[in-house]
């Protein structure tokens, strides 16, 4: 199982899936055919062969699956995984605070308020950084304007 599987199993009241980007990346390699090396993940994802075994080491992708010859094989779901985290670091989403997402993905459904707090308080946090590229754009559009103007 990947951090993903954050669903159960068709179940009376069935929940929404975790969705974590949408659209998601078209995948290379149709469910069931999808066992990746860790260079074809390099190439598709743009991440380095390094990173990935980090994430792999502290938490963020604590179950990849190996071949008979101990080699990693991704999934599509690990992918989508790895485009999920890709966001979360883009939002300047700390480390640890991603690590702490996955171990609650991990732990279950029960889980979704804390989740959401993570990524609420995220939110918060990019919505401040796009203020203030809002103020600093501002303030680029009056220097090219300044400089614009005939002397």
């Amino acid at each position: 199982m990947t951090v993903m599987q954050t669903t159960p199993a068709a179940t009376e009241h069935a929940t929404p899936a975790d969705i974590c980007s949408a659209p998601p990346r078209r995948h290379p390699r149709p469910d069931g055919q999808d066992r990746y090396t860790i260079s074809e993940v390099v190439a598709f994802t743009g991440l380095t062969a390094h990173t990935l075994r980090w994430y792999e080491r502290i938490g963020l992708m604590p179950h990849v699956d190996r071949s008979h010859t101990g080699q990693r094989r991704y999934s599509n779901r690990d992918l989508d995984w790895l485009d999920f985290v890709t966001k979360l670091r883009l939002t300047g989403m700390p480390v640890a605070d991603m690590v702490r997402y996955a171990e609650l993905v991990r732990q279950g459904d029960h889980t979704f308020a804390e989740r959401r707090q993570l990524l609420e308080s995220t939110r918060r946090d990019v919505l401040s950084r796009i203020a203030e590229l809002h103020d600093t754009l501002g303030v680029l559009d009056k220097k090219i304007s300044f400089y614009g103007q005939e002397r």
